[in-house]
């Protein structure tokens, strides 16, 4: 059995945006002319291609928000957060956590520590219910498979 989420909603909202945000520049860049009194432009051809780059990098930065994921099979389970990574076995995973009011999902770990799983966001209600049982019963599999002993 595997798993393997990525966030929904937060994927289409920011694609949406990005684009609405390369559109805005890329107009605001066009209609960047003007002159002086002296008859000089204001705005040159380089403030225009200018524009629309910063356009394109601010689309960029809001598409890394599309960028989770989250994979998890028998020997581990492999989270991407929009920044950083992990590749964890399931003898570190003490539980896998999704409080009430919590935006995502989580990760408890046996050091006490918490690794977020943005991939299996609130906002998609039933569907990040479903990959939380599916990860629970993954790590129990795992519980019971290592609880087995070898002949």
């Amino acid at each position: 059995m595997s798993v393997s989420a990525r966030p929904r909603k937060a994927t289409r909202v920011a694609r949406v945006l990005a684009f609405v945000v390369f559109a805005i520049f890329t107009v605001v860049a066009t209609a960047l002319h003007g002159t002086t009194d002296s008859g000089k432009g204001v705005f040159q051809t380089s403030d225009q291609i200018a524009m629309i780059g910063l356009g394109v990098l601010g689309a960029l930065g809001i598409l890394a928000f599309t960028r989770p994921r989250v994979r998890a099979d028998e020997r581990g389970i492999r989270v991407r957060n929009v920044v950083g990574g992990y590749d964890l076995p399931w003898e570190v995973v003490r539980s896998v956590q999704f409080r009430k009011g919590a935006p995502w999902a989580s990760l408890e770990l046996h050091d006490d520590d918490e690794v977020a799983l943005m991939a299996v966001q609130a906002a998609d209600k039933g569907q990040a219910v479903a990959t939380v049982r599916a990860l629970r019963a993954l790590l129990a599999a795992h519980r019971a498979q290592a609880s087995v002993p070898e002949n």
